[in-house]
């Protein structure tokens, strides 16, 4: 699953079209969305631990290191078979490599079953995922979103989707994570495919462009 269709036109955006008339514009305005996913479950966590504070050039220029280091394998079991020393040498700061380690070490005992995931609720997911040392409530919701594929999570504190849901409904910054906590229930149980819209906003640079959506219209 490399990426997936948000059609405008299906039955779970449709009812979004309907709960909400901002968010109808919206979509009428976008269309269709395509999402890259991350389907390998461990990659796609060793991925944010890397691009935690840092630029996304710099992210993927340390993942590369790390791809050459372990010959391509980004596996628990390639990561044991080398030293700290040589992390630290592709970029890696001494946090994140005890993060990597944790993290390893957690999916090596199975501690964390990515086998088991799928069965697991998204509250039960943050639970397990924020156990592992470096990962937050952020890279846990992101992990539902674009790694476990869940259609109903909306990160409130993605600054991405606060910055369109505030060009979207015309408030100020104070009041952009207020309103999305507002929205929830009016967008459940489609918050993904709302996430989705909002972050095109910026993708789109709407909110850079535009004062309001009504000035696209």
């Amino acid at each position: 699953m490399g990426t997936i269709m948000i059609d405008r036109h299906n039955d779970a955006v449709n009812q979004l079209k309907a709960a909400d008339q901002q968010m109808n514009k919206l979509i009428d305005i976008v269309g269709d969305v395509t999402v890259s996913m991350r389907p390998d479950y461990f990659k796609s966590l060793v991925r944010s631990i890397i691009g935690q504070q840092i630029s996304v050039q710099a992210a993927s220029t340390i993942f590369g290191r790390l791809e050459a280091l372990l010959e391509g394998l980004i596996e628990p079991e390639a990561i044991l078979k080398v030293s700290d020393e040589q992390l630290r040498t592709i970029g890696l700061s001494r946090q994140k490599v005890n993060y990597l380690r944790d993290l390893t070490a957690k999916v090596h005992d199975k501690t964390i079953d990515f086998a088991q995931m799928d069965d697991m609720d998204n509250r039960s997911v943050i639970k397990l995922l924020t156990s592992i040392k470096g990962i937050g409530k952020w890279t846990a919701e992101m992990f539902l979103i674009f790694s476990l594929g869940r259609m109903n999570v909306l990160a409130v504190d993605d600054i991405g989707i606060q910055r369109g849901a505030k060009w979207l409904y015309e408030v100020d910054k104070s009041e952009r994570r207020r309103i999305l906590l507002d929205k929830k229930p009016v967008w459940d149980p489609h918050l993904t495919i709302a996430s989705f819209y909002l972050w095109e906003v910026v993708h789109l640079g709407f909110d850079k462009k535009y004062q309001s959506i009504d000035a696209i219209i």
